[in-house]
């Protein structure tokens, strides 16, 4: 019996026997348990609230589950593995008001009869707190004939606090203070229910539905605002419409509008006025907009195509986005009470099919300034962990102690991916892996993207033989000749008629609703099409005995697996989702929705890593959820656009993924859509399209899974620009730095499984105690020594850099020391990235490489940037499999030690198949009177030979 029908079978029986012993369960309204405490509010203060429960899961985690009926325990939802730990010590004590619990880290407050909650360290300081009054809210929904609850819940934030995580959104927006973050999986945004606070705590929110968070106000249609048209008229905006985008001025029709719904697929055909040539025509939305409140007020666009918006003559927004995949814009305008503001809004739809919409939210009322909330349309108990923390690290270590840790991805995986969309023949990729050997491009990685099966077969698995003629020896030769791993895409997704369509479908495992729609894809003439049911145990058994019968037995090395939302028809509404999927083996999609993606890459991770139990499961993924890492899944931005702003998004979107507690994540480097001009560009267009691609590039190279993909242009170095040109040495020079980087990347890989540790760090992780790192979201740390500063600005030779005031800092390049706490322009030439290294750092440096394992670091380079004590663990194992969980694996402690100016390479801890055991040890030290850059034919001032025994290296 699936999990969540037994529930209800569970929820039906406790909730009628609920109600008739209420008044008993306790005479003091509290019951005390083995793992924490129930307590039992009046309904008429909590939103319908009766049950409350504190569950200890550990000295600094509890769980709160809240129900109008009986709270249910033993439910985990597909996110968590932690259970409550019976050694755990914990206390509580009766308040004349209240419970208290009581752990080693963690005081818990709970109301009696209001069962709000606060949470406070041992002495007495409030972490953090649901809001006292009507702070948690059940609504009685039905979703598919079954019943639902609609649960909110606030919770009260300090002065000054900051909330990062949340997932992964394209909206630039980096502190998510007073924003909405909205939960519904999506082509670029993936939605993670982990908040982290700057106060050192996280919230992980297990409930699966559409869901909102933060400032949860529903969004308004702009006819809520006061509109004026361009001739002052009161009540709408003047739409100007012309067919030719050349020609604004040529207007075929006026009209007037007070709502802009082109929204989700179908919309703009149904609204826009037949006249109007949407391929190639311009709108021009003009008057004047005004409101009855003054402050801040939030504007949300989704758009796509060309849009542009001014205010008072101002341009706000700039942004492309192709057609076919919108994107969400987010503009907070202060606006004064009464006053009008010029508004002009220009949309170039670009496309057969376009979206455009504008809504807004008026400023925050003085009751929810310091509200944060979650807001789940679906559930049947309100279920959250609270999770503590001296430091961000501690935080995101508890949300893997509940969701699963992160293992170590195969250490081919952090070298370069090549990737296109498409190669589409074998030979394609033959000759482009050749090309790379070649011209001395390192190269891990190719990647084969969809559409390699017939066209009327999408869903078999099984290669195109005339564009394929022998894939078996295909991947053979990348291995055996090229020493290149290959990683192939599947979907979930199968078209109507097939052998593995019908045998899903007599199975009961597909959604058929696309099906009984007749809803047609876009792929030649159009086919129909619909996903498989991932909930379904049997289903992805079968899913990835189906791929590796086809596939995976030929020698595939790694999975992609795209669409994964799951993407059944894209840009629907929630509600045209939740009706495609309808009923799921885990209970109905308005509860499951947002959990398809976790469950997907489930399947494939857990039966190849029981196929081939030897060899590391890597899965790159469109979609996530909470606990997608521990199934091997580096989740991928999507198919964004390639623009100067999607570019600096990325940085933002990977930092607040990295803080949901995913470790692993990638982009597309050099985006994936391209506008028009870039397709066969020539002058200033190929001068643009080179720079922004070699300053993604740049970027890239310090992601944690360094990918390149993207349309036409193609993304290979030598397609962008030719040997010599600044972009191509450029290019060749970040590729080769990473693999010289790579002691030190595959020692963060390790530290995040052994750790918990994250690699690409948001600044308030290691500089919290900088108040001006809060809202700094365009620079991260590397690991814990290289300060990186990505440039997203056309032409621009230098950038804004701000060196955190913990730490003093040297220029990558140069070696130039800097004071922290200070505001720097710094030097971006075309050819480099700006980047510093913290003082008190230890630098490891490999050999030079053509592939990941193509020779052993036999010698490694320790560059030593003096002025603090500096610690490093080199970590290495045998690299693509799981011996490592074993024990099988070695650790160097390397310690500098500031006052006594010396280098400690400590004894070697554990060892491996094929480990060294001798090697050599180079040192270069760097300090303020001496620069030094940081360069591989540096002079070594000292050189030992290490056998795995302590050796002392004093400065000279």
């Amino acid at each position: 019996m699936p999990r969540l029908f037994r529930y209800y079978l569970w929820v039906g029986l406790v909730f009628s026997l609920h109600l008739s012993t209420f008044a008993h369960a306790n005479d003091k309204g509290f019951i005390k348990t083995a793992d924490g405490v129930i307590v039992y509010p009046s309904a008429n203060y909590t939103g319908n609230t009766r049950e409350v429960r504190l569950q200890v899961i550990s000295d600094d985690i509890i769980r709160v589950m809240a129900s109008p009926g009986k709270v249910v325990p033993g439910l985990l939802g597909f996110m968590t593995v932690a259970r409550a730990a019976s050694t755990v010590d914990w206390e509580m004590e009766e308040e004349s008001d209240a419970i208290v619990l009581t752990t080693a880290k963690l005081v818990v407050k709970v109301s009696k009869d209001k069962g709000f909650i606060q949470f406070m360290d041992r002495q007495g300081n409030i972490i953090a707190a649901e809001q006292k009054v009507n702070s948690r809210v059940f609504k009685p929904e039905v979703y598919g004939g079954q019943p639902s609850w609609k649960i909110k819940q606030d919770f009260a934030l300090s002065p000054g606090e900051a909330i990062y995580g949340l997932g992964q959104h394209q909206d630039g927006i980096f502190n998510y203070r007073d924003q909405q973050v909205f939960f519904f999986q999506n082509n670029t945004e993936v939605a993670i229910p982990f908040m982290v606070s700057s106060k050192h705590y996280g919230i992980l929110w297990d409930n699966y539905s559409i869901t909102k968070a933060g400032d949860t106000r529903e969004y308004q249609a702009i006819n809520a605002l006061q509109l004026y048209s361009s001739r002052g008229e009161n009540g709408w905006l003047t739409a100007k419409y012309a067919n030719d985008k050349r020609h604004p001025e040529n207007i075929i029709l006026e009209q007037a509008v007070s709502n802009i719904p082109f929204e989700f697929l179908g919309d703009s055909k149904k609204y826009l006025p037949e006249t109007f040539d949407i391929a190639n025509g311009l709108i021009n939305y003009e008057g004047e907009i005004a409101s009855e409140f003054s402050g801040d007020h939030k504007f949300k666009f989704t758009y796509a195509g060309y849009v542009k918006v001014w205010i008072d003559g101002e341009l706000l927004l700039d942004r492309w986005r192709q057609a076919w995949n919108p994107g969400t814009a987010v503009l907070n305008i202060p606006m004064e009470k009464g006053r009008k503001y010029k508004f002009r809004m220009e949309w170039i739809p670009d496309g057969g099919e376009s979206y455009l919409t504008m809504k807004w939210l008026n400023p925050l009322p003085g009751k929810n300034e310091n509200t944060f909330s979650f807001d789940s349309e679906a559930g049947q108990q309100l279920d959250y962990y609270f999770v503590y923390g001296r430091n961000l690290d501690e935080v995101i270590a508890g949300y893997r102690k509940l969701t699963g840790k992160a293992p170590i991805v195969p250490r081919w995986a952090l070298g370069k991916w090549q990737s296109r969309e498409r190669y589409k023949t074998g030979a394609e990729i033959l000759e482009t892996v050749q090309k790379f050997r070649e011209k001395g491009i390192p190269l891990d990685n190719i990647v084969l993207d969809w559409s390699y099966w017939k066209e009327d077969q999408w869903g078999s698995q099984e290669f195109d033989a005339e564009r394929f003629p022998d894939p078996g020896a295909m991947i053979r030769k990348l291995h055996d000749v090229y020493h290149t791993h290959f990683m192939i895409s599947v979907w979930p997704k199968f078209y109507e008629g097939i052998p593995a369509y019908q045998k899903f479908a007599d199975s009961g495992w597909l959604y058929k609703r696309n099906i009984a729609d007749r809803q047609r894809d876009w792929i030649g003439k159009g086919y129909v099409s619909t996903f498989y049911d991932a909930f379904n145990k049997d289903a992805r058994k079968a899913f990835w005995d189906l791929v590796y019968k086809n596939i995976g037995s030929l020698g595939v090395d790694a999975w992609w697996m795209d669409a994964s939302e799951p993407d059944i028809l894209s840009n629907v509404s929630p509600g045209k989702r939740k009706e495609q999927i309808g009923l799921t083996a885990a209970g109905i999609a308005a509860e499951t929705l947002n959990a398809y993606p976790l469950e997907n890459a489930k399947g494939i991770y857990d039966n190849a890593r029981a196929t081939h139990p030897d060899q590391r499961v890597f899965l790159l993924t469109r979609s996530g959820y909470g606990g997608s890492q521990r199934y091997g899944a580096t989740i991928w931005s999507g198919d964004i656009a390639s623009r100067w702003f999607d570019m600096k998004a990325q940085i933002v979107a990977g930092l607040n993924f990295s803080l949901s507690g995913l470790p692993y994540w990638s982009m597309d480097i050099g985006g994936f859509s391209v506008e028009k001009r870039y397709e066969h560009a020539k002058g200033e267009d190929l001068n643009e399209w080179r720079e922004l691609n070699t300053r993604w590039y740049q970027f890239g190279a310090f992601c944690p899974v360094f990918r390149v993909h993207g349309q036409f242009p193609y993304r290979e170095i030598y397609n962008i620009a030719p040997d010599g040109h600044p972009a191509y040495e450029s290019m060749l020079y970040y590729d080769r730095l990473r693999y010289r980087l790579l002691p030190y990347i595959y020692s963060l890989a390790g530290s995040t499984y052994f750790d918990d540790y994250t690699p690409m760090r948001a600044l308030i992780m290691d500089f919290g105690a900088d108040e001006k790192v809060k809202n700094i979201g365009d620079e991260y740390m590397f690991g814990n020594s290289l300060l990186i500063n990505p440039v997203y600005t056309y032409k621009a030779r230098e950038r804004d850099v701000y060196l955190p005031g913990t730490a003093g800092w040297y220029d990558l390049y140069s070696g130039k020391y800097y004071e922290g706490g200070q505001q720097i322009k710094a030097a971006a030439p075309y050819e480099r990235m700006p980047i510093f290294v913290k003082a008190g750092s230890i630098l490891p440096m490999g050999p030079d490489l053509q592939y990941t394992d193509e020779k052993p670091a036999d010698t490694v380079t320790l560059f030593v940037y003096m002025g603090a004590d500096a610690d490093f663990v080199l970590y290495e194992d045998e690299g693509s499999n799981y011996n490592y969980e074993k024990g099988a694996y070695s650790e160097v402690p390397i310690h500098y030690d500031a006052g006594k100016r010396s280098l400690v390479i400590g004894d070697r801890k554990g060892s491996f198949k094929g480990m060294l055991k001798k090697r050599q040890f180079k040192v270069v030290w760097v300090n303020s009177s001496k620069p030094q850059a940081f360069d591989p034919s540096a002079t070594a001032a000292t050189t030992k030979i290490y056998r795995g025994k302590k050796i002392l290296i004093q400065y000279p």
